[in-house]
């Protein structure tokens, strides 16, 4: 059995004001009787990291809290009730790191809308480090020919199947329309491709050119925010798309999907946004349209996902623009916040 350190290096978001992240030299967290110390072999940096660190999310941090929660890595030590998994396991790993286990919603299996619900990252200590604590429940055994780097991409692409193949009803040779091309925008596209959608179009601002080519070579239509809503009724009958994702999570980008959106459609918003939409809602009413949100995702989430992963019938690749070291995180944070990036992954 390895020797563990005593300490390591985190990436730890300290306080609210803008930029208030740093590397800072942390014990190795200790674990309970239910839960994995987790060698973390890649951990990915995800839009609501960098929020953090520039004090613009829209959700209550326990600060100090290291970040990250896409993360993939090797188990090196066990509590002593954990019965389903082993020293030398490859795992990845589901972010309700807390939850009440006798709410009504976990007893249902939707613990990941729970009001007790903490997540990694924001809630607990994440996976920017190199050890993380993780309760025995969240883990998922990767495939054998699933690289680390690419588990760690499980999370956002267990974002994107809920929101679009659970929580949307998409029907062959619906045109769909993604507002964001973000990395969980780029995958709700991917999703709505693979749940049979005729014609999958992701618009973004002129900002977004380096992520509209990712999503152009990942198969899926490209345009830009100001013409999207043309594009869309240039197509088919003009009414506009059946499905619009929005991605983006801001006023404008609702505006437009309320715009795009046929009469009878529907509009699913995974993005998150602080400010107030601003907006009238009534086109929802004249339109008759299905506005619904979606959070997080679930265990038999992430089996389907990785199930995709290991088949190759979801390809993750195109979507990483490189893999660093953890030291680096700050060049990514500052690369992603440009738009430079779509996906950084850091190896502890």
């Amino acid at each position: 059995m390895m020797e563990l350190p005593r300490s390591m290096t985190a990436v730890v978001n300290h306080g609210a004001e803008p930029k208030s992240v740093s590397c800072r030299e942390l014990p190795v967290p200790p674990i309970g009787e239910e839960d994995v110390l987790l060698e973390v072999r890649a951990v990915g940096i995800c839009g609501s990291d960098v929020h953090q660190w520039m004090g613009t999310h829209s959700w209550p941090v326990n600060y100090p809290v290291t970040l990250g929660h896409e993360f993939s890595g090797v188990i090196v030590g066990t509590g002593s009730r954990v019965r389903s998994f082993s020293r030398g396991d490859r795992v990845t790993s589901e972010t309700a790191a807390v939850i009440d286990p006798e709410s009504p919603l976990s007893r249902q299996g939707r613990y990941h809308l729970d009001p007790a619900r903490l997540g990694f990252g924001y809630g607990v200590d994440g996976a920017m480090a190199r050890f993380v604590r993780v309760p025995e429940r969240c883990l998922h055994r990767i495939p054998p020919n699933v690289s680390f780097e690419r588990a760690a991409l499980t999370e956002p692409c267990s974002v994107a199947y809920h929101a679009v193949c659970l929580r949307t009803r998409i029907e062959p040779g619906d045109q769909v329309l993604v507002l964001g091309p973000g990395p969980i925008g780029i995958l709700c596209g991917i999703m709505a491709r693979l749940s049979g959608a005729g014609r999958v179009l992701v618009s973004g601002l002129a900002s977004d050119t380096h992520r509209l080519s990712v999503a152009g070579r990942m198969g899926l239509d490209t345009v830009s925010a100001g013409e999207a809503v043309d594009s869309v009724r240039a197509a088919g009958d003009g009414l506009g798309a059946e499905v619009v994702i929005d991605a983006a999570g801001v006023s404008k980008s609702l505006e437009a999907a309320m715009e795009a959106v046929r009469p009878g459609g529907q509009i699913t918003k995974v993005g998150w946004g602080r400010a107030p939409v601003g907006v009238s809602l009534d086109p929802i009413v004249r339109k008759a349209v299905t506005l619904r949100g979606s959070f997080s995702h679930y265990w038999d989430v992430w089996e389907r996902v990785l199930r995709l992963l290991e088949t190759g019938q979801l390809d993750v690749d195109p979507l990483v623009d490189g893999v660093m070291p953890l030291d680096a995180w700050e060049d990514a944070f500052e690369r992603m916040h440009g738009c430079e990036y779509v996906k950084i992954v850091l190896r502890p």
